[in-house]
């Protein structure tokens, strides 16, 4: 049955055309990945599929009573309300429904989720998109649209949403730059590219067959009529006359093979790879430690790490990944051990969150402020060039930062972490919105990058293409494994099948020896604060509260020193810092809070 049907609409914004003349729909049984390079308009799409933005041309037609949850690239919410409240709030009915609570409750703990009560302008903005994404799976009934849901998901919460995914029972359209995800999910990829649509059957891996057969049938055709048009120009050239009817069939035959739209060659982001130098001395880490509070994030690791090493750092949110990243860039200091790196390493950073950038700039002199040319192998290129390499038109550099889309501006930074030309790279969760294909250049750039590459990301794609060691923070250590993602998932599996067993004998020797008792008796010893814990739960609302208007101040800071290099570094040691510590903080009010509510439930 089909839900939804779209013919023939365009898009616009001024003088940009996003998509011209595109036809498509969307069955009860579809669960589509629409992909595309950042800036083409698949936000926009969804936007028009979801009912908030019109076409400006074209046909929309919806069967009755459909209903459409819509999760955005960046939610919005009601400040007045709680997270629970904002989960269970139906806009239809203008009213919470709570009759989803225990629902709404597990999902929110598969999410990471645990303070249901907290207010959601306490939240980071990964976790305020792991709230939305709870709220739109609630509400969900005969369509989802989902705008980069595995965003800011650990690798556990995005199994368990691929299997939600898979399991739900209505249709589902949804851009992911995660390409294990798009394969287990979807069973059909629309491709929005140069303002048109292409549909593939199937998930991601039939996408790149079906896609490579298109394009070879396109340069075949093209070859033979470039053949043809040879052939048709000879004649021309010998002195056709227009006499018969069939010499004039003939010079307009020439004429439409002359004016043919030809097809335009896939452009692709590439870039040789460019870094400096790198002596014997890299990056040494002995014996380093670092807590906040009472929690011990990195207890006493040492690492020397190797010319070409590729590094994939991975665990749960919250553990102490983007810890570890700031300890190496020096942006953090630890509380134990050193950090020692050699004079002729370069560092090329690529944090989770854009550095600041003039809006009002045009891209091509946001470029240029770090360099106007670069030598590669291929010779000296200029910033122009590069830009274009990375996908930007010679009109499109000319633009003012400000009307680039979130996934370009990633982009235009990434090129110019690495125009810096690093002989040590470092990823910060690369893959949250870089497109499917800037990604895959990513990758190829990585496998001939001279030097070393250490990334933190829960891209499971990303991890098996590019590094061949793991990092895994399991359990306050930081453990090693050899190969990528699908290696370390073996060997932990089979490292933790023992302990797996053990358990399960121990929960059924429990169970068979409660299931003998008569009667159980609670234990007398009740659950209470201790004298240091009670101090610290009256105080902790005030130390987040100036934690978070620190942080705010320094933000400030760091615009105002945007040009002092000196200072902008420090300023940017001081807020890393102070975010580590509002996050222990933060994970400090959630244990205080469950604890007092305990002590409040045994009363």
């Amino acid at each position: 049955m089909n839900l939804l049907n779209f013919e023939n609409i365009s898009k616009g914004y001024g003088e940009k055309n996003l998509f011209d003349n595109i036809s498509f729909g969307i069955d009860e049984k579809d669960k589509i990945g629409l992909i595309g390079i950042n800036g083409t308009g698949k936000s926009t799409l969804l936007k028009i599929v979801a009912g908030l933005e019109e076409a400006d041309e074209g046909k929309k037609t919806c069967a009755n009573n459909i209903f459409i949850s819509y999760l955005a690239q960046i939610p919005e919410f009601d400040s007045s309300k709680n997270i629970l409240q904002n989960v269970l709030y139906d806009k239809k009915s203008d009213s919470v429904v709570w009759e989803n609570e225990g629902k709404a409750k597990s999902m929110l703990n598969r999410l990471g989720i645990k303070d249901f009560e907290n207010g959601v302008e306490n939240l980071s903005g990964g976790e305020k998109k792991r709230v939305a994404l709870a709220r739109t799976l609630i509400s969900a009934k005969e369509v989802l649209v989902l705008d980069e849901p595995t965003n800011h998901l650990d690798s556990e919460m995005a199994a368990w949403l691929e299997d939600y995914l898979k399991n739900f029972k209505g249709a589902l359209i949804m851009i992911t730059h995660d390409r294990y995800f798009l394969d287990k999910v979807t069973n059909k990829i629309i491709e929005l590219d140069k303002g048109k649509i292409y549909t593939y059957e199937g998930g991601y891996s039939e996408y790149i067959r079906l896609k490579a057969q298109r394009e070879e049938m396109i340069l075949a055709t093209e070859r033979k009529a470039k053949s043809l048009y040879r052939t048709e120009l000879e004649w021309m050239m010998r002195g056709a006359r227009a006499r018969s009817t069939k010499q004039k069939a003939h010079i307009e035959r020439f004429e439409n093979l002359k004016n043919r739209e030809k097809p335009v060659e896939e452009k692709k982001l590439e870039m040789n790879s460019v870094s400096s130098r790198m002596g014997k001395k890299t990056i040494e880490l002995n014996n380093i430690k670092k807590s906040f509070g009472d929690r011990c994030i990195i207890k006493d690791f040492t690492y020397i790490f190797l010319k070409n090493d590729r590094i994939g750092i991975i665990g749960n949110n919250g553990q102490g990944k983007s810890t570890l990243l700031k300890i190496i860039t020096g942006y953090l200091q630890p509380d134990e051990g050193t950090v020692e790196i050699g004079q002729t390493v370069k560092i090329g950073y690529f944090s989770q969150e854009n550095e600041y950038m003039d809006e009002k700039l045009k891209v091509i002199d946001y470029i240029k402020e770090t360099a106007e040319y670069i030598l590669t192998v291929d010779g000296r290129i200029s910033a122009s060039q590069m830009l274009e390499k990375f996908l930007f038109t010679p009109d499109k550099q000319y633009t003012v930062i400000e009307k680039l889309s979130g996934g370009e501006r990633r982009r235009l930074y990434l090129l110019k972490v690495l125009m810096e030309a690093p002989n040590v790279l470092i990823l910060d969760e690369p893959t949250n919105d870089l497109d499917v294909q800037t990604m895959t250049i990513l990758e190829d750039y990585i496998s001939g990058f001279d030097g070393i590459v250490i990334t933190v990301s829960h891209d499971r794609y990303f991890l098996d293409k590019v590094v061949n060691r793991i990092f895994a923070f399991e359990d306050g250590d930081i453990v090693q494994y050899e190969g990528g993602y699908s290696d370390y998932r073996i060997a932990f599996d089979k490292t933790h099948q023992k302990d797996i067993s053990l358990v399960y004998e121990d929960e059924k020797k429990d169970s068979s020896d409660s299931a003998s008792k008569n009667t159980w008796k609670k234990p007398d010893s009740k659950v209470k604060f201790s004298y240091n814990e009670q101090r610290e739960y009256e105080a902790i609302d005030g130390i987040i509260e100036k934690l978070e208007n620190d942080i705010k101040s320094l933000e400030g800071d760091i615009i105002k020193f945007s040009t002092d290099f000196v200072k902008l570094n420090e300023t940017m040691a001081k807020k890393a810092e102070l975010e580590a510590q509002l996050e222990y903080q933060t994970e400090r009010w959630i244990y205080l809070n469950e604890l007092a509510e305990q002590i409040e439930n045994n009363k």
